[in-house]
Parts: C-alpha cells; sequence; structure tokens
C-alpha cells in the first residue's frame, strides 16, 4: 500500500466535505464513508487514463449509490480528470456539470448516470457481460449502499452474474448501517449480506471500510482468484456513515443536511486532525 493512497483517501474526504458545505448543504453521511474505497480504486487498483477518458481498455466504476457523487466528482478531480476547483464552485449549482447525483452527460469520468437506488449492479452486469463476450480485459466495479440492497433488482442482477460466470465484476456494498430513515436493521433488516451473496453464488470477502491496506489487498486477492473461479464477487466494506467527523458518525439525519459555520469549523479541524 502505498502513502500516497492513504492520503488521497483523507484529501478525498476533506474536499467532499467542503465542497458539500459550499453547495449549502447534501448528501454529507454516504459520501464520508467511501473515501478509501474510492482511494483505493482510483489511485491504485483500477486501469484507467484520466488523459484519455475514453480509453475503450479502461475499467469501470459505477456508483449505484448516485448520491455519493460529491466523493466520486473529488476522486476524479484528485486524480486529474478535471480541476478540484470546478467542484467547489460548481456542485449542486443550477445547470452545473457536477449535479447532486452523477450524470453521465455531464462530466468525463462518470460511466452511469445513477441516483435511483438499485440499478447500478444491474448496469455494471450488462458492461461485464459486453466484456466477455468481446474477449476483453476490462473490469467492472460497482459501489452499493447496504440500505440499496433493500431493492429487489439488486438480487435479479446478484442472480445475472452468478448465472453468466461474470469473474469480471467486483461489487463493493458500503455498510454503513444507515440509510435516510434510520438504522437499516429498523427499516428493512438486510443481514446478514455475506451470507445472502455466497448463496447467490457469489464469492465474498467483508473488510474494514476505512482500512485503505485492507481493502487493496482483498481486491487484489479477488483478482487472481477470478482468474480461475468463474464467479463476482461481493466485497462487503464496514464503515461509519459521516466517518471522521463525531457529530455526524452513525446519525442517520447526516444522511443529507445543511451544516452551520461553527459545525463546519469543527468538522474541518477533526478531519485535518488538528482537533
Amino acid at each position: 500500500m502505498q502513502e500516497s493512497v492513504i492520503q488521497a483517501a483523507k484529501d478525498i474526504r476533506i474536499k467532499t466535505f467542503k465542497a458539500i458545505h459550499n453547495a449549502g448543504g447534501g448528501h454529507f453521511g454516504g459520501s464520508l464513508s467511501v473515501s478509501e474505497i474510492l482511494a483505493v480504486l482510483y489511485f491504485s487498483v483500477m486501469r484507467i487514463d484520466p488523459s484519455n477518458p475514453k480509453d475503450p481498455d479502461r475499467d469501470r466504476f459505477i456508483i449505484s449509490k448516485g448520491h455519493g457523487g460529491p466523493a466520486l466528482y473529488t476522486a476524479l478531480a484528485l486524480r486529474g480528470y478535471f480541476p478540484y476547483e470546478d467542484v467547489l464552485a460548481g456542485l449542486d449549482k443550477p445547470l452545473s456539470n457536477f449535479p447532486k447525483h452523477v450524470d453521465r452527460l455531464k462530466q468525463e469520468g462518470i460511466e452511469a448516470s445513477t441516483g435511483p437506488l438499485g440499478q447500478g449492479l444491474s448496469i455494471g452486469c450488462g458492461m461485464a457481460i459486453r466484456f466477455l463476450q468481446q474477449k476483453k480485459q476490462n473490469r467492472v466495479y460497482v459501489l452499493s449502499g447496504d440500505g440499496e440492497c433493500n431493492s429487489g433488482q439488486v438480487w435479479e442482477a446478484a442472480m445475472t452474474a452468478a448465472k453468466y460466470q461474470l469473474n469480471n465484476l467486483i461489487l463493493i456494498i458500503d455498510q454503513n448501517n444507515m440509510q435516510i430513515d434510520g438504522p437499516c436493521d429498523d427499516i428493512m433488516p438486510i443481514q446478514p449480506l455475506d451470507a445472502k451473496f455466497r448463496a447467490f453464488g457469489w464469492m465474498v470477502r467483508t473488510v474494514d471500510g476505512h482500512n485503505a491496506e485492507e481493502i487493496e489487498s482483498v481486491i487484489r486477492e479477488i483478482q487472481e482468484l477470478q482468474v480461475d473461479d468463474a464467479r463476482p464477487a461481493a466485497i462487503v466494506a464496514k464503515t461509519i456513515k459521516g466517518h471522521g467527523i463525531s457529530f455526524m458518525e452513525n446519525r442517520p439525519e447526516w444522511h443529507s443536511g445543511k451544516i452551520t459555520n461553527d459545525e463546519y469549523e469543527q468538522g474541518i479541524r477533526e478531519l485535518e486532525g488538528t482537533q
């Protein structure tokens, strides 16, 4: 694990927090929970070229939990797809290229428009099937939320991925145990996620979603196994909604919201480690 990936995760979290506040509020909780996942994918694992964003040989990433768009925009900016200043100034502004939920027609690097939950894995399956049919080496990575797994379409896609032996597909589930109306266990219990995906015919691993080294190690392991094991893979990443800011952590009310200037200053101090 390169130190640059760990630093990238910290930068993604800080700059995402700044951009959402500058936008007047937004999806803090689920954006702050995925920084390490995005840092590993964009700064270590995925085969991408920001100078050639339409490279046909690139890997594909789909953020199915489209409300995590601010974190993805920030990761793409830090990776060199466009200036971070554009994200900071434009996030969720009228006619912006950086809408609250991602839109593939608005910005380079966005592979699929998402927002209605449950659809990203189906899109990923379609891409993965095409690559296998064309005998191409592209990989597809999908990031979903655990609350999103309430959607029946997720499980239809899970069956599809197993049937077509999509060993070029890796699903990462942001298991922060919270959704917009409260704890997942209260709204619609989804556990045990790992056993469910195994029952659907998937290879499954569980990781600390805030440990970049562990995330990368497991992805590398899966990539090696999928050479001979024709199964899709799911990584259950145990995370904390609103990670890094004490008054947001594990609080469903921060799925989306607006903060005061004092709360912003506190959040920055905590994220920068100067509290």
